[in-house]
């Protein structure tokens, strides 16, 4: 009896988890934390900078080294309320934009991703590879013939010209149509074409295999070329700088950019106010569709 005893205590020493000196642990996973820690800390300390600088009341970045000396909502009242700078008629415009562009541009990228991956045609490989290549040229090249092609546009069709919301996007449909079908190609690819094989026997045609089969299976990656295609129409300066003249036809990049221009009193404050909350339907549209993200952009990796 007393020798099964000492087995036993003997079998609970040895399978109880042994303590790890603080050396070990730091060795084994330890500097993950720091190294979480410290990324955390460099990616949240330029968002202080701007969240102080948008509480402080006195519009410049004098005294701005020094984090939340002065509190007060005074910008957002000022860039809500001042009518030389419609903030929220350029906010209006820029989710009008963002929301038609990003649609459009990911519906036309999964339609000609859908015929790269399922048809074999003439110049098919020659044509994938030659929108990756256009991609690579500078925005800024095209600024000048775009900017020609427009106004000459405008001549014949008013409402696709200069200074209009349609001009714009069919812009930004046509940069973004390249790089969404390359990087939708790639998820294409991973669905197995069986999938087609057995609709097409069943009588389904391309239309309704695209429309009822491959874009319920390719939900990730249409998430993942929407968030940034949203993203891109916030951001984006220079083309919008380009065609929209007007200040009321104008987006949230180009009039949040006259905030600061004046060299005698750029309105830092009011700049940040209108800043953080342009990202508020940019974030939330994130949190939205994160779980739609890692799968999204890894799943066409791989094959």
């Amino acid at each position: 009896m007393t020798t099964d005893l000492s087995h036993l205590r003997t079998a609970a020493r040895a399978t109880a988890p042994r303590r790890r000196n603080p050396g070990r642990w730091f060795a084994d996973t330890g500097w993950r934390h720091v190294v979480a820690i410290v990324v955390s800390v460099f990616a949240v300390f330029p968002l202080l900078f701007v969240v102080s600088s948008a509480l402080n009341p006195n519009g410049t970045l004098t005294g701005s080294n020094a984090l939340f000396s002065r509190i007060g909502i005074e910008s957002f009242w000022r860039i809500l309320t001042n009518p030389q700078n419609p903030y929220l008629l350029w906010f209006g415009n820029t989710i009008l934009i963002a929301a038609v562009t990003a649609v459009a541009s990911t519906l036309m990228g999964a339609l000609a991703a859908y015929a790269f991956s399922r048809m074999r045609f003439t110049g098919r490989r020659f044509g994938l590879i030659t929108i990756v290549v256009i991609q690579m040229f500078p925005q800024l090249l095209g600024a000048v013939a775009i900017f020609l092609m427009m106004s000459a546009i405008g001549d014949v069709f008013p409402a696709f010209g200069l200074n209009t919301h349609i001009g714009l996007i069919m812009v930004y449909l046509g940069g973004a149509l390249g790089v969404n079908t390359y990087l939708m190609y790639g998820f294409f690819n991973t669905v197995p074409v069986e999938i087609d094989e057995a609709a097409k026997i069943d009588g389904a045609g391309h239309a309704r295999i695209f429309f009822t089969i491959i874009l319920r299976l390719v939900a990730p990656i249409l998430a993942v070329v929407a968030l940034l295609s949203v993203i891109a129409s916030f951001s984006e300066y220079l083309i919008a700088s380009v065609l929209l003249i007007d200040p009321e036809n104008q987006t949230l990049a180009v009039g949040l950019v006259k905030l600061v221009s004046n060299p005698r009193y750029a309105d830092w404050s009011a700049f940040s106010a209108g800043a953080i909350m342009a990202a508020i339907p940019v974030v939330a549209l994130f949190l939205a569709l994160q779980r739609y993200i890692v799968g999204g952009i890894t799943a066409g990796a791989v094959k």
